[in-house]
């Protein structure tokens, strides 16, 4: 299933007050999101505090969500890691979880060569009937998969997009210019969504979605109709929201946000932190700016 859609929703991981995973909110986020402008969701991810969940609590998230959007949504899992064996043994279990896409981000603290990166994803490939997307954001793994690597990896039949978040135009540009024309490239920054859908994007995966995934979806919508001007509306009316939930670490800002709007999102595990009064304070009035919250 290459057909992923637009917008999907990096969507977070809910927690109950005793840091337990809370499946049941997490499908009710599900339903939600999808109402609300998400083609798609991919679970376990940066957003979702993939590095303190374990293998067992990720393959239940990724059932539950699949039992309450599955029929009306793409479900993707996030399988990657630092360690090779580790991502194809989550891969293997999410596709027998009924999955219809999984995303392996580039292995972080290790710092592989450009070769490295093309083994390991080659090997997460081979393991799995699944589609894959590759997840490049080297402000997380502390180094940067290059365009010729991605482009030897597009070469693999089940390699079929990347969620781009190096903040490089260049990059993006090489990557889609030496890439198969059915190599999707997802902007992984929602500020960055605009000038990547100019280069030849297809869509984001996406923070804000989970607060304005209508706008989101309008915004990529009127751009892919030509109305660019509109598409340039919605970005600049929006930015402001784009900024405010990376005033700290990434998902902190967001459970914040969802938690505002009655959503049982919980805080964060350790050791991410809950947000400062200030940072709280700055939310919740570019949150009041947009009319979110009265």
């Amino acid at each position: 299933m290459k057909n992923f859609g637009r917008v999907l929703t990096a969507m977070v991981t809910p927690f109950n007050d005793d840091q337990s995973v809370n499946y049941r909110e997490a499908a009710r986020l599900a339903e939600y999101l999808v109402q609300n402008g998400s083609d798609g969701l991919v679970l376990a991810g940066s957003t979702g505090e993939s590095a303190t969940l374990t293998k067992e609590e990720k393959v239940k998230l990724f059932a539950a969500v699949l039992d309450a959007v599955g029929d009306k949504a793409t479900v993707i899992a996030g399988t990657g890691s630092n360690d090779t064996r580790a991502s194809i043994a989550l891969t293997q279990e999410a596709e027998k979880a009924g999955v219809h896409g999984a995303m392996a981000v580039g292995p972080y603290y290790n710092k592989p060569p450009q070769e490295g990166y093309y083994q390991h994803f080659k090997a997460i490939a081979e393991s799995t009937g699944l589609p894959l997307i590759l997840y490049n954001i080297p402000g997380r793994t502390a180094s940067n998969i290059l365009p010729p690597t991605i482009a030897r990896l597009a070469e693999i039949k089940n390699i079929v997009a990347i969620k781009e978040a190096s903040g490089s135009l260049e990059q993006v540009s090489e990557i889609i210019r030496t890439t198969p024309d059915e190599f999707l490239v997802y902007s992984g920054d929602d500020g960055f969504t605009l000038p990547l859908l100019a280069l030849g994007g297809v869509g984001i995966i996406s923070v804000a979605a989970h607060i304005v995934g209508n706008r989101m979806q309008e915004m990529v919508t009127a751009f892919f109709a030509g109305n660019i001007s509109k598409a340039q509306a919605i970005h600049l009316e929006l930015l402001p929201f784009f900024k405010v939930i990376f005033i700290t670490t990434n998902p902190i800002p967001i459970k914040e946000a969802l938690n505002l709007t009655g959503f049982k999102a919980g805080q964060v595990r350790l050791p991410l932190v809950p947000p400062m009064e200030t940072e709280s304070n700055q939310i919740k009035k570019v949150m009041q700016s947009l009319g979110i919250l009265q």
